[in-house]
């Protein structure tokens, strides 16, 4: 599978070089128990995690704000490649099924293309997320996209730090 073109109409990147091994970014992102600890901004919390790291498998989280309310996001892996690349989708559920059509308008569509470059002394960690519609691509920036994705790939280097 070859990454898609980056439409600015459409899609938001997140582009960054931290200094966490190229295979502790892969950990973070493909197990459960690490996942939990970084995914989301704080004040914000990861409180579950469900990894079934095949193409056609589950990826699905459950977010909890400061609040009490939870959001839960449930995808589908369409392209895994060991340390390289993770490619999913909200379009999908496991094995590949459609899933339901969004259910209120802050709800969209979206993939997201993960790719992990070997850098010296780190990793080339590149968020690719490509959105049906330009509404949806707005809200999701709108929603904080940058400082968000910003946000949890710090936690995730604090998170890894240990592991070196």
């Amino acid at each position: 599978m070859t990454a898609a073109a980056f439409d600015p109409e459409l899609d938001l990147l997140f582009e960054r070089v931290v200094p966490t091994p190229r295979h502790l970014v892969w950990r973070a992102w493909t197990e459960p128990e690490t996942l939990i600890k970084w995914f989301c901004p704080r004040p914000w919390e990861t409180v579950s995690c469900d990894i079934d790291l095949r193409p056609g498998g589950r990826f699905a989280t459950v977010m909890r704000s400061p609040e009490g309310v939870e959001v839960a996001g449930a995808n589908c892996y369409l392209l895994v490649e060991p340390e390289r690349r993770l490619v999913w989708t909200s379009a999908l559920t496991p094995g590949f099924r459609p899933h339901a059509q969004p259910t209120s308008d802050a709800d969209f569509v979206f993939t997201a293309d993960l790719t992990l470059g070997q850098e010296a002394g780190g990793t080339l960690y590149r968020a690719h997320l490509m959105h049906a519609t330009a509404k949806d691509r707005q809200r999701h920036e709108d929603l904080g996209f940058q400082d968000g994705w910003g946000a949890a790939l710090d936690q995730l280097v604090e998170a890894m730090a240990g592991q070196l």
